[in-house]
């Protein structure tokens, strides 16, 4: 047989229309850093909320210069063996023509790079929340740098990366439920076994500080993960990434109510933090199956996710591992349940064809979901420990007892979240009003 022509006419043409959509959807991710930020920073207490703040922010400093310098060549480069990739023309972005367009798009190479890159920026991140009020946070800049390396990037060349091992399987994650969710989640749990428990953990009440900050946060981060979902689909052609975009805000709420419902029965009341915490939930959830569900089905999978991770939360007291703001409970929970539901709820009519168990798919597609899943569970769950060991062992993970006991962001950053000397409590002209003499006064184990 002759080999295809292809005319320059047939070729892909830049579409300014998917560009701008996709330009906006990076922007939308990368609000979710800040909203994370505000989030994690409202569940902390007083003493711990700047550096709560801070592990994300540092993020979007970090992981950026780590994308461009050769990030986006290890995720999306050529295939090296189904685990990493490489593009010298990836390196640095030297190589990339403005014109360029990713393969099989109407996009820039430049736009689909930036549009990972707040992906890239945000997994990290999540990790945090699981560290909170014990962590130096130069050894979480290491930690962050590394793991990015190591971890992150070989990851999402292994799910979305042409040659992936995963991508080749058939593994289907739309937005993340694996590469981002479950990837972070594995990598808290890893980490917080190799550090330990806060102080006072399990004994002191903990209480978030600021839920209307945590609200906001949640927000933010369901207002950014329309960008995060629908930009997935690198486009508005065939209707697949308006499909995710329904889908997303259908299994939010679903799995918001479903959460106060069970926290109702379970504690007697509805709360906040149980709203903003289900919301999250069902966006995590959401995130890998959107694409290949109904809107019936996201339903589905937002109620499950909803119950299931709001039962998954109080696991840390039963088993004795401090997750201090519940990212094993809600994103390696929510990323594993909503990455094998699509075993049983893909319909067939969204991104592909493939069926799930309930649509006459049988069990096929779960099983792929089920090599993709603990796969990447086990990798960044063994890499991650073993990076917060090293760190320990060399630069040292925690801050002192007494540090932590006194505030970290005092120690940490010479800052606190709040001044209360103007509210008439202070001394004008006293040394203590300095952020610095504060920090070098004498501790007092008051649980902020």
């Amino acid at each position: 047989m002759a080999p295809a022509i292809t005319l320059a006419a047939d070729a892909p043409q830049l579409s300014s229309a998917n560009t701008g959509f996709m330009l906006i959807c990076s922007a939308l991710v990368m609000l979710m850093t800040p909203g994370l930020a505000f989030f994690y920073g409202g569940m902390v207490r007083v003493k711990s909320t700047l550096n709560m703040l801070m592990m994300s922010f540092i993020s979007l400093g970090i992981v950026t210069l780590l994308w461009v310098l050769y990030g986006f060549s290890l995720a999306f480069g050529t295939d090296k063996g189904s685990l990493l990739g490489w593009s010298s023309d990836f390196v640095g972005f030297s190589g990339i023509g403005k014109m360029e367009l990713w393969d099989g798009t109407t996009i820039p190479v430049y736009v689909f790079a930036v549009f990972q890159l707040m992906f890239a920026i945000i997994t990290p991140a999540l990790i945090s929340g699981a560290l909170a009020d014990r962590v130096k946070f130069t050894a979480w800049a290491l930690f962050l740098t590394l793991w990015a390396t190591i971890v992150y990037f070989p990851v999402a060349h292994w799910v979305w990366g042409s040659g992936g091992w995963a991508f080749d399987l058939g593994v289907i994650d739309f937005a993340g439920g694996t590469a981002v969710h479950i990837n972070a989640g594995a990598a808290a749990l890893g980490v917080i076994l190799v550090i330990g428990k806060r102080v006072g953990f399990k004994r002191d009440p903990m209480r978030p500080h600021s839920l209307p900050l945590v609200m906001l946060g949640a927000g933010l981060l369901w207002f950014g993960w329309f960008g995060f979902n629908a930009g997935s689909w690198l486009g508005n052609d065939d209707g697949v990434g308006a499909l995710m975009f329904v889908n997303t805000q259908v299994a939010t709420a679903a799995a918001m109510l479903a959460w106060l419902a069970y926290e109702k029965i379970r504690h007697g009341a509805f709360t906040t933090l149980g709203a903003a915490s289900g919301a999250v939930a069902g966006l995590v959830a959401i995130t890998p199956s959107g694409g290949a569900v109904s809107p019936l089905g996201a339903i589905a999978v937002g109620a499950i996710a909803g119950v299931l991770c709001a039962m998954a939360v109080g696991l840390k007291y039963r088993f004795g591992y401090d997750d201090s703001l519940d990212v094993v409970g809600v994103h390696m929970v929510g990323g594993i349940i909503g990455s094998l539901l699509i075993g049983f709820f893909a319909s067939g009519g969204g991104q592909s064809d493939v069926k799930g168990l309930f649509y006459g798919g049988g069990l096929d597609q779960f099983w792929k979901q089920c090599a993709g899943v603990f796969g990447v569970l086990a990798y960044s769950l063994v890499v991650s420990a073993i990076l917060a060991f090293l760190i320990d062992k060399t630069l040292g993970m925690r801050v002192t007892e007494d540090e932590e006991m006194s505030g970290i962001d005092q120690i940490e950053h010479a800052e606190t979240a709040y001044d209360y000397t103007g509210a008439g409590g202070g001394t004008i002209g006293s040394s203590a009003s300095t952020p610095l003499a504060a920090a070098s006064a004498p501790s007092k184990k008051v649980d902020a």
